[in-house]
């Protein structure tokens, strides 16, 4: 028998749409993903503190704040399942969701797939995500271990100027390292990089390897023109290199923009399937918070509790 409502995604947006779906009694089922986009709960569980949480003022552990959505889920009758979706049928009603172990049907979908940062292919780099290494200065960049520390930030975009800017008030200094000879950003980042007093660019580099302890205290460069090795002390390293949303699954089946973000009918959820919504950071290539994910994850819940009882499906 089909669904009432199927939920794609276990981060902040797919279990606060599961809480509120939950309590309107629609029963929903939360796809919670096992290896493909990254981990079941998104991207704060490799967030060691999370400080901008609503209603945590001593903060709280990513892992631990989606352990506590999940539970809240689950206490209004969330079902979980740990598998990943390999393809979809929009096509016809009710929708169909399948991978190799099972086929599932629904008359109404969530994706909340979120996306993932784009980190560099370095073991380094993966040994110190999340202790010290990070793909959001918004959330991690006011941290206690970054304050009045030397903060690198890879990139050459307006976001990686953005957010090396947003670094410098807290940081001593600012490395904005960068592989070319010149940025990609617009004509007023660049300015505000070049005009930033605590910011230190450092052109024609890769990041070669970072180290430390336990947490990051260093990298070491390589200029792309000459080879040579240098030594940088520092606390964070910020990768600004990009976001992929996590839509490969969808891609023949709902409209989704150039850079593969779902496109939604604002200030709605819906997508260009009637009974399929998306929320979270799959459709959001601009803020990427755990709080604005979980604010649209609530509102795709009462768009598909709506559309379910105007057709007769509630």
């Amino acid at each position: 028998m089909a669904k009432k409502l199927v939920i794609i995604g276990s981060g902040p947006s797919g279990l606060t749409a599961a809480i509120y779906a939950a309590r309107a009694d629609l029963q929903p089922v939360v796809i919670e993903g096992f290896m493909k986009g990254g981990q079941p709960g998104g991207q704060l569980m490799t967030t060691t503190e999370v400080e901008n949480f609503p209603g945590f003022p001593e903060g709280i552990d990513g892992p631990e704040l989606i352990s506590r959505m999940r539970k809240q889920a689950e206490r209004f009758g969330t079902e979980f399942i740990m598998e990943d979706i390999d393809s979809v049928d929009f096509s016809s009603r009710p929708f169909t969701l399948s991978n190799a172990s099972r086929t599932i049907t629904a008359h109404s979908i969530i994706i909340a797939t979120g996306a993932s940062a784009i980190m560099l292919d370095l073991p380094s780099v993966k040994t110190f995500w999340g202790k010290g290494i990070s793909a959001c200065a918004t959330c991690d960049g006011a941290l206690p271990i970054f304050r009045n520390q030397v903060i690198a930030v890879v990139g050459g975009g307006d976001s990686a100027i953005e957010e090396a800017c947003y670094l410098g008030r807290f940081a001593s200094k600012v490395l904005l390292i960068h592989r070319r000879d010149e940025f990609r950003a617009s004509k007023a980042m660049r300015k505000r990089a070049f005009d930033n007093p605590k910011i230190e660019i450092i052109f024609d580099s890769v990041l070669e390897e970072a180290y430390g302890s336990q947490f990051l205290e260093g990298v070491k460069l390589k200029n792309v023109k000459t080879s040579q090795l240098s030594d940088y002390a520092c606390k964070g390293l910020f990768m600004s290199i990009g976001h992929t949303p996590n839509t490969g699954f969808v891609k023949n089946a709902l409209e989704i923009d150039a850079k593969g973000y779902i496109k939604v009918k604002t200030p709605s959820t819906a997508t260009s399937v009637e009974g399929v919504f998306a929320a979270g950071d799959v459709t959001d290539p601009h803020y990427r918070q755990a709080i604005s994910a979980a604010g649209t994850g609530c509102v795709a819940a009462l768009d598909a509790e709506r559309w379910l009882q105007a057709n007769g499906l509630g």
